[in-house]
C-alpha cells in the first residue's frame, strides 16, 4: 500500500471509529510498524487534519462550531485530580487539554479529550499505574485546562464549581 493510500485509510479508520485507535492496531491493521503510523499521523497534520494523540490512541476530531470553550487557571494536588476532572464532566464539560508553563521549558500541553466519568477513571488510573507524574507537579500544581461545552452557562457553572471546591483562586 502507497503512503498517500494508507493515510487516506487512516483517516477513513479514525471517521469511522467513536473512539480513539492506537499506534499499534492501525499499525496492525494497515500491516506497517507503528513508527510508520506515527509518521503518517505527523503528515496528516501538516496538511491541518483534526488528529488528536490521548492516552488511548488517535482520534479525529471535529469540532462541532456551537461549542464553545474556557481555559481554567487552577490548583490542587495529584489527589484530587479525578474529584477536579470529575467536576468538569458532571457539570458537562469536556476537557480537552492540560497546560503548563515551565519557567525553563516554556509552555507545555497535551491532548486529553475527557468527556466522562469513566475518562477519568481511566485517566487516573494511566496516572497510578504508569510510574509517571502528572504536567502539574512541574509547576508546584499550578496548571490549565482548556474546557468545551455546548454553552457560556455550561462554563460558568463548572467554574463556580471549580471555585467552590478551591480549585480555582
Amino acid at each position: 500500500m502507497e503512503g498517500q493510500e494508507r493515510r487516506e485509510k487512516i483517516l477513513e479508520l479514525l471517521t469511522l471509529s467513536k473512539i480513539p485507535i492506537s499506534g499499534s492496531e492501525l499499525a496492525k491493521r494497515l500491516g506497517v510498524s507503528r513508527q510508520v503510523i506515527v509518521q503518517d499521523i505527523a503528515l496528516l497534520r501538516a496538511v491541518n487534519k483534526n488528529i488528536l494523540s490521548t492516552t488511548k490512541g488517535y482520534l479525529l476530531y471535529f469540532r462541532e462550531k456551537q461549542k464553545v470553550n474556557r481555559c481554567f487557571s487552577v490548583l490542587h494536588t495529584t489527589d484530587q485530580i479525578e474529584d477536579e476532572l470529575c467536576t468538569i464532566v458532571d457539570n458537562g464539560g469536556k476537557v480537552l487539554d492540560v497546560i503548563v508553563s515551565h519557567d525553563i521549558y516554556g509552555t507545555i500541553s497535551a491532548d486529553l479529550i475527557i468527556s466522562t466519568r469513566q475518562d477519568v477513571y481511566d485517566f487516573v488510573e494511566k496516572v497510578n499505574t504508569k510510574k509517571t507524574i502528572p504536567l502539574k507537579e512541574l509547576t508546584n500544581n499550578h496548571h490549565l485546562h482548556t474546557v468545551e461545552a455546548d454553552n457560556e452557562q455550561i462554563l460558568d457553572r463548572i467554574e463556580a464549581a471549580l471555585k467552590e471546591k478551591g480549585y480555582i483562586k
